[in-house]
């Protein structure tokens, strides 16, 4: 940990000792001390005639402090391997490699990988892996580069291709630092944003350059690309056993894969929301015999958004170290480091929280663990059940489907946060007789498509010919088949939003401060276990994650169990009509934005008075075209 990046030209062309180093100064970095960082860039096979490689890295020690350097090699160095992230069973592995001839050089957990490939070929490593990761293999013997991502999609990896050469990094920054790379905006990418907030895998709104998707490896071989799946989440055939059996597996699992992410020869701590999941990993980490926990916590002034006093419930019960951080609307102040980051336009207001929240806990600890994942396996989504709902209402005849939806459209106005149970309503209504794809886009997007046709230019439009955002998702919900409504909505998260929005937004949040974040829910065994357990194990009624909250009873205080889900939402609508208002039109009402001539400008008025006014909550909608206005003038204006 903390980045990776190279290029690999398959015509021969001396790769740049140059552009290595500068790749590796643009991956994530703390601060001007560089305190605990270790950068190295190297160039490999540069003989006439045959492939060249740099591999350039960024590491922030966590296991194995004074070793570990990278690019690491093999025994007879025929492979070399830059990696980034943690491998977690890494001490289970290595006396099976031993056992098998291979010498470690090394006490850190990338090394094993490198053995793992030697004896069992690509497949048969990633297979054996528990972790999060992407990296880099260079083998000398087959001229062939490996690149690829863990299975959740925790760590990300960027590539770019053009006439026989491939660029790949962790980061943007990194990637551009590459003057091969032409800085065009991929205008179909953008259009997805426009309506999930983020630019879905395997594109990036930059045109050319593509994610690995997670799961995924790729090959480079005499200049050809093949990109493989190496793992799949499967909705299959559901276990057969008892309540209580489920949760003694499920506290088992969890104990487990919390066990595992701390190991580590620097501090840790957990980040502590006060929900169900957060609070679970706190129990567990206590647990697990790991001393005194560490927690940390972040809030704002404005009470209904505010979970502060049920972090320090649990905190209280486990006699933790807490820390906390009220967020408030100046927080905006670090925007320009979090859109450098990010690389590409990403709208999710709860990136500013995480942060802020990152920022307090690198402070104290170098590892937090935290509870993101437990929503996408154990149902824990209010779209979840309104999914479910929708199966259902779909068996009714079409005039009392009909007589409802206008019935909840008159008692839920528009005008309502779109947080509120009244806007909850009025979207079920509106998208309640849906295909899943479609109805489901409706609930977790923004931008529809009727708005986002009104809003893009005619010339854009053009651009980005006939395409549709729902249509994204249909392969997910085909893989899910005949499954619940609620099962089926979960695991089309579990495959697109977490990795694109969540993972993505607690990745740079982290890196950009040197913290290492663990997620002990998206282990990938108790991923596997979640998706086997029966739909009406996981919501029971109306009772989203009933199964983890009867496994985690006994770990954690009533009030905590009896809290209904809050999620990480951030007061735009209110900000966007008091502090920040006069932000939000320098940007978006000033000729700079006009001029680019992507966006309606009486459109773009159109939703600022109405949001303004309080006749529709657009927050979030100006929020997305913000930070697209933020990303084209840090990207492309300077």
């Amino acid at each position: 940990m903390c980045g990776i990046a190279g290029v690999v030209d398959s015509l021969g062309r001396p790769v740049e000792m140059e552009l290595l180093q500068a790749m590796a100064a643009k991956l994530v970095h703390r601060g001007p001390d560089d305190e605990g960082f270790y950068r190295n860039a190297r160039a490999l096979g540069q003989e006439p005639g045959k492939t060249s490689v740099g591999l350039a890295f960024r590491r922030l020690s966590i296991i194995d402090l004074a070793g570990g350097h990278q690019p690491i090699a093999n025994e007879n160095e025929t492979c070399f391997l830059v990696f980034n992230g943690e491998i977690y069973n890494f001490q289970q592995l290595r006396p099976q490699l031993e056992a098998l001839g291979h010498r470690f050089s090394t006490k850190t957990d990338c090394e094993t990988l490198l053995h793992l490939y030697e004896s069992f070929g690509i497949q048969g490593a990633l297979q054996r892996l528990r972790g999060m990761f992407a990296f880099a293999l260079w083998d000398t013997k087959r001229e062939t580069l490996f690149l690829a991502r863990d299975r959740m999609g925790k760590k990300p990896l960027l590539y770019y291709q053009s006439e026989g050469r491939l660029t790949f990094a962790s980061e943007f920054a990194s990637l551009l630092a590459d003057r091969h790379i032409r800085r065009q905006v991929d205008w179909t990418a953008v259009y997805h944003y426009l309506t999930f907030m983020c630019v879905p895998a395997p594109m990036t709104a930059f045109k050319g350059v593509q994610k690995l998707p997670p799961a995924h490896y790729l090959a480079l071989r005499a200049g050809k690309i093949e990109i493989r799946r190496y793992w799949q989440l499967k909705p299959g055939p559901k276990l057969k056993l008892s309540r209580e059996e489920a949760c003694e597996a499920i506290r088992e699992k969890l104990l487990e894969a919390t066990r595992l992410r701390l190991v580590s020869d620097v501090p840790l701590g957990v980040f502590l929301s006060g929900g169900i999941d957060s609070s679970s990993v706190v129990a567990a980490m206590s647990r697990a015999g790991s001393g005194k926990v560490k927690t940390f916590s972040v809030g704002f002034a404005e009470k209904k958004f505010n979970e502060l006093p049920h972090a320090r419930i649990v905190a209280r019960h486990y006699d933790t170290e807490h820390q906390e951080f009220v967020v408030e609307p100046k927080a905006l102040e670090v925007l320009p480091v979090l859109v450098e980051r990010y690389g590409e336009p990403y709208a999710d207001s709860s990136a500013i929280p995480s942060y802020y929240l990152a920022r307090m806990t690198r402070q104290h600890v170098t590892v937090a663990l935290n509870g993101d994942g437990g929503d996408e396996s154990f149902t824990g989504y209010r779209r979840h059940y309104a999914n479910r709902m929708a199966d259902i209402f779909h068996r009714l005849p079409s005039p009392v489907r009909l007589a409802v939806c206008s019935t909840l459209r008159a008692f839920s106005p528009k005008a309502y946060e779109r947080s509120s149970l009244a806007a909850g309503f009025r979207r079920f209504a509106d998208a309640a007789d849906l295909p899943r794809p479609e109805r489901f886009t409706r609930w977790m997007g923004f931008f529809t498509e009727q708005e986002k046709r009104a809003v893009l230019t005619r010339e854009i439009l053009a651009q980005i010919g006939r395409v549709s955002s729902p249509e994204l998702l249909n392969g997910l919900f085909e893989q899910a088949g005949n499954l619940d409504g609620a099962d089926a909505a979960a695991f089309v998260d579990a495959m697109f939003y977490l990795p694109n929005d969540l993972l993505v937004k607690m990745d740079i949040a982290t890196m950009a401060v040197s913290l290492e974040g663990r997620s002990p829910f998206l282990d990938h065994e108790l991923v596997e276990f979640a998706n086997m357990l029966p739909a009406s194990f996981k919501l029971r009624g109306n009772r989203l994650k009933a199964i983890l909250k009867e496994a985690v009873t006994p770990w954690l205080p009533p009030e905590i169990l009896r809290k209904p889900k809050w999620g990480f939402a951030v007061p735009l609508g209110k900000w966007f009509r008091g502090e920040l208002r006069q932000f939000l039109q320098d940007h978006l009402l000033d000729n700079t934005f006009a001029q680019r001539g992507y966006f309606r400008r009486s459109e773009v008025e159109k939703l600022i008075k109405y949001h303004l006014e309080g006749r529709r909550d657009l927050g979030h909608h100006l929020w997305i075209l913000l930070m697209f206005e933020l990303w084209q003038r840090t990207f492309f204006d300077t």
